[in-house]
């Protein structure tokens, strides 16, 4: 059985379709994809929660090729991004690494910083290197290079678009990993950042063209997952909320029951292989009674999340005096806006315009870890906020001609310091149970790539279990 029918579980299903499997995906809810879901704004199919994901990495671009969706693959149209700070809109410096510069000068041309934080930035190049003992938060390690103002107004803005956290909760080692290790390798971090970069064109010679950073799918990425629960060939129940796992023994071979259902009519199901594609709580409640497995249970608990918002804006053309040209903005939190990161969809994603008269489609994020009063707010009550933060930032004038709200509570794993720690005892307890394998956002990278390469993990794990057991049909769900 697979526990969970948002992406990671479904590429996990993908991914035994061939290798004489049965197959059964529960998911609780009503409907497939997780995060993943689109719906229309004006008309327009959008995406409600992840509208992008890393073309760089192949894992996601090849589960689109092989549920046969390549040829919807869509290229951004910009990748140019700003900071709004302090009340102005400044360029996001392309030399940098999730926040963190690798180009003084550029940093400086782009105004985010006072005199006195880019003096302190520049203190990184000649200061000695900064011992660490172990995992640390961002804001700490990258702090001490750098200052505290250039957390506040790159690193952090940049983090909390990707996990909704804050930089001095998050562990550097999980949340900038190609960072921490170059880092031990240069006494600057600038160095450290610059050398994970593309090298910069010679004087007067224009950079070689860069490979496209992000990929979406025409008709939304929300499409994906219900083309992957197709192409797998797996039974999939939704509405189907597994409450209780457990171990059992089969004639020849232990085995799990899982009880599905509510209380009053439970249904339970036997299973040669489990993958658990929750989250960490449900996946957590799920192992601590199951014995052996306290230490992945407690490990996933101390996993804690962040809810957020995404508000979809829909104006007429004309409601900008100027059309905006990047793919939109990133907020700090110390300067108190609701907003945290706003994209400009039919400028970022040209397919989305139909036509010189087509409505300018934007998404507001909203919410950070911490700020769940802020959600707590009605659907009006967060469009009107969202509306008049985008209006203060771009003069954008008059009501939106279509909104939407969409709610994801919850969905943000918090990368804590000690993430990898806890990630390792999970495994570790988890690789102690025949047959049970964990796949998802809480392990190795919130995004898509990610997910589906700890699905190809969980998968590996189940099978060479169940290629170890006297040849006979298996039943994984």
């Amino acid at each position: 059985m697979i526990v969970g029918g948002g992406i990671s579980g479904l590429a996990a299903a993908f991914f035994l379709r061939d290798r004489g499997v049965d197959v059964t995906v529960l998911e609780g809810s009503p409907r497939v994809g997780g995060k993943l879901a689109v719906s229309e704004v004006g008309g327009v199919a959008v995406d409600e929660g992840a509208e992008a994901l890393l073309a760089r990495r192949p894992e996601g671009t090849d589960l689109i090729a092989a549920v046969g969706l390549a040829d919807r693959l869509e290229l951004p149209g910009t990748t140019a991004a700003g900071i709004w700070s302090r009340g102005r809109l400044h360029p996001l410096p392309k030399r940098q690494f999730m926040g963190v510069p690798a180009d003084l000068d550029e940093l400086q041309a782009s105004g985010i910083l006072s005199d006195a934080g880019l003096a302190r930035a520049r203190d990184d190049l000649r200061l000695p290197v900064t011992p660490r003992d172990g995992d640390v938060p961002v804001a700490g390690y990258v702090g001490a290079r750098f200052g505290g103002e250039l957390v506040d107004r790159l690193v952090d803005p940049l983090l909390g678009g990707v996990y909704a956290g804050r930089s001095d909760g998050l562990s550097f080692e999980a949340t900038l990993g190609a960072l921490a290790a170059a880092s031990r390798r240069h006494r600057s971090l600038a160095e450290a950042a610059a050398s994970l970069l593309p090298a910069p064109g010679e004087p007067g010679r224009p950079p070689a063209p860069a490979r496209p950073v992000f990929t979406t799918l025409s008709g939304g990425l929300g499409a994906l997952p219900p083309a992957v629960a197709a192409q797998s060939g797996a039974t999939v129940r939704t509405g189907a909320m597994v409450r209780e796992l457990a171990r059992t023994a089969l004639p020849d071979a232990e085995g799990w029951r899982l009880t599905v259902g509510p209380t009053r009519a439970p249904e339970r199901l036997g299973a040669d292989a489990v993958i658990l594609a929750v989250p960490a709580t449900p996946a957590s409640r799920l192992l601590a009674p199951v014995t052996g497995a306290a230490d992945a249970a407690s490990a996933l608990g101390e996993i804690d999340y962040a809810s957020m918002a995404i508000v979809t804006l829909a104006y007429p053309a004309g409601a900008f005096a100027e059309r905006p040209q990047g793919s939109g903005y990133l907020v700090p939190a110390v300067d108190g806006r609701a907003v945290k990161a706003v994209t400009f969809s039919t400028v970022k994603w040209p397919h989305l315009r139909s036509g010189d008269a087509g409505l300018e489609i934007v998404r507001c994020s909203v919410g950070r870890i911490g700020e769940e009063a802020l959600l707590q707010r009605g659907d009006a009550e967060l469009a009107r906020i969202a509306a008049a933060d985008l209006a203060a930032a771009t003069g954008v004038r008059g009501e939106p001609a279509d909104v939407r709200v969409s709610r994801w509570g919850g969905a943000l794993p918090q990368y804590a310091v000690g993430h990898a720690r806890r990630v390792e005892r999970v495994r570790a307890s988890v690789a102690a149970q025949p047959g049970l394998a964990v796949c998802g956002a809480a392990y190795d990278g919130v995004g898509i790539p990610a997910c589906i390469a700890s699905a190809r993990l969980a998968t590996d794990q189940v099978l060479a279990y169940l290629g170890s057991r006297d040849p006979r049909p298996a039943h994984v769900g």
